[in-house]
This record gives structure tokens, C-alpha cells and sequence, in this order.
């Protein structure tokens, strides 16, 4: 019996590297704002663990944890369940520095944030560069990887997405609705259609505008597909289509509210069962739509 190899992610579970990740460590300013990550409160943390299905609770009447005691069973959590990327994608995910880059314009945003997690990746490589290795970040994915390695950078080959594809994804989301995982099923259906407009963008032999971001792609889709509204269709027809537009911005919206990489606390939007069911089966509707729509172009 082969014993299981230890995840090169252990190394993250420093004392030191965990003051930086929950925002204790500062590294000066930058347009007066502090370099350092958003500062997480041991409440927070406790409530980014139950996002990730780690039950945790935050002991107010006494036999609290220290901060980076939670955040460590966070990443420990995230470990063993392989989830550690969607935990490293959410803490440093643009939406969690919302307050501290209020007031700036949308380029000092920009600016700032990449900044500050240039130089947050930097110090945490600092620390460990002594074990040679390093933290990288690769086509949105976090590695940790020896000092003097690289891991080839290939641009994401889209699936062969047929409806068989999008219906295998959609039963996993609703799993994941039945479980109570809401915040799962909802990144599984923004992603699905993130896929599916890429697969029919570059059918037409175009590069996807920016994979980040589904209303710009829904965007490039339109246009090369030409599925602007039109004057000539039925009423009805137009009415759907723009009813499929708002489906796009709702679950966009719904992402940056409510998903497992974005804002927790007091701006987050409960959702109920029925809610989490009407997303997955929408997205599920708009994918395969917008796959007939590339198919009979083709």
C-alpha cells in the first residue's frame, strides 16, 4: 500500500504565510491604500469555512480559535477535500479588496489590486524560496511548484461540448442544489455557460474576448452570430431572446453575490432551494440554446 503523497499545498499552513493570507502582514501603501490582504476577522473566517462546507463556529462565549487557527483549518479543509484552489481563487478574488479600493476609479482599481497581489505572492515566494519553492498562479489556477521548474503555459483547449456534455453538468449542479451546496450550483452553471460561449466563439475561429467575464462573451456571441434583435422576427421571438440576455446578467450577477468565489457576509444574498433550482435549470436552458445556435451555423 503506497502511502498517499502530501500536497505540495501543506507548505501554505506556515505560521507566517498565514498572517500575510488573513491580512495581518502590511507591505507599506500604494495610492494610500495598504498593501496587504483584506483583513479577515475570525467571524469571517469562520464563515468562508461553512461556504466551503467546513463546519466550523466561531466560539463568542469563550474557547475562540485564534484568526489564523481557523484560517489553517480552512486550508486544511481545502486540502483534503482538493478544494484549495477554489479557497486561494476566493481570498484573492478582486471582490474581497472592496473596501479597501472604494473611492477609486475603475483603472486605480485595477492597478492597485494586481499590484497588491503581485507583491503578496512575492513575499509569500520570499518565505518559501528558503524550501525552493514557489507560489504561481497559471490559467486562473494556483500552483506551488520547485523554484527552478516550470509548468508549461498551454491556452485552455474547450471541451468537445455536445448536449450530452451539458447535461452531465447541469445533474451535477442540481446535486449539488440537493445537498444544499447553492453556492456550488451556481458556479457550476456560470461556468457551464463560460464553455459553451467559448466552444461557439471559437467555431467561428475567434479567440474568446476574456473568459472571465460571460457578458462580454454572451456579447461576442451576438455579434458573430448575428443575434441582435431584429426587426423582422416575430415579437415573440425577440422577446425571448432578450429574455435570454437578462439570463446571462442575472447569473453573472449571481456569481458575484452570492458564488463560492466571491463576497461573503452582510452583502451576501441568501438564496433559497427553489431560487437554486430556477438558476441551474436557466443556465442549463440558455447552453443548450446557444449550442443549437452554433451547431446549425455550422
Amino acid at each position: 500500500m503506497h502511502k498517499k503523497q502530501k500536497s505540495p499545498f501543506e507548505l501554505l499552513r506556515n505560521k507566517a504565510i498565514l498572517a500575510i493570507l488573513d491580512g495581518d502582514s502590511q507591505f507599506g501603501e500604494i495610492d494610500d491604500v495598504e498593501i496587504s490582504m483584506p483583513y479577515l476577522s475570525g467571524p469571517t473566517i469562520v464563515e468562508i469555512s461553512q461556504l466551503f462546507g467546513l463546519s466550523e463556529t466561531y466560539g463568542w462565549n469563550g474557547g475562540a480559535l485564534s484568526r489564523w487557527n481557523y484560517l489553517d483549518n480552512l486550508l486544511k479543509h481545502g486540502i483534503e477535500t482538493n478544494r484549495i484552489n477554489d479557497i486561494l481563487s476566493y481570498l484573492f478574488s478582486k471582490q474581497q479588496f472592496t473596501d479597501k479600493l472604494k473611492r477609486k476609479t475603475p483603472d486605480q482599481i485595477e492597478e492597485i489590486y494586481n499590484y497588491i497581489v503581485k507583491t503578496v505572492i512575492e513575499q509569500i515566494n520570499g518565505i518559501l524560496y528558503f524550501g525552493g519553492n514557489k507560489l504561481t498562479i497559471i490559467n486562473q489556477r494556483f500552483h506551488i511548484i520547485p523554484i527552478n521548474s516550470t509548468i508549461k503555459v498551454t491556452t485552455p483547449q474547450v471541451k468537445n461540448i455536445d448536449r450530452e456534455y451539458i447535461k452531465d453538468i447541469s445533474e451535477r449542479a442540481m446535486l449539488d442544489v440537493v445537498n444544499g451546496s447553492y453556492d456550488s450550483a451556481i458556479t457550476k452553471s456560470r461556468t457551464l455557460l463560460e464553455e459553451v460561449f467559448c466552444y461557439v466563439i471559437e467555431n467561428k475561429n475567434e479567440t474568446p474576448t476574456d473568459s472571465g467575464d460571460i457578458g462580454r462573451l454572451y456579447k461576442q456571441v451576438k455579434g458573430l452570430y448575428n443575434m441582435h434583435t431584429d426587426r423582422n422576427l416575430d415579437r415573440r421571438i425577440n422577446t425571448l431572446l432578450s429574455g435570454l440576455e437578462k439570463i446571462v446578467s442575472s447569473i453573472a450577477e449571481m456569481r458575484n453575490n452570492n458564488s463560492d468565489a466571491h463576497g461573503v457576509g452582510s452583502q451576501r444574498i441568501s438564496i433559497s432551494e427553489h431560487h437554486a433550482r430556477l438558476l441551474v435549470n436557466s443556465a442549463m436552458t440558455m447552453a443548450e440554446f446557444i449550442l443549437s445556435v452554433g451547431n446549425n451555423t455550422k
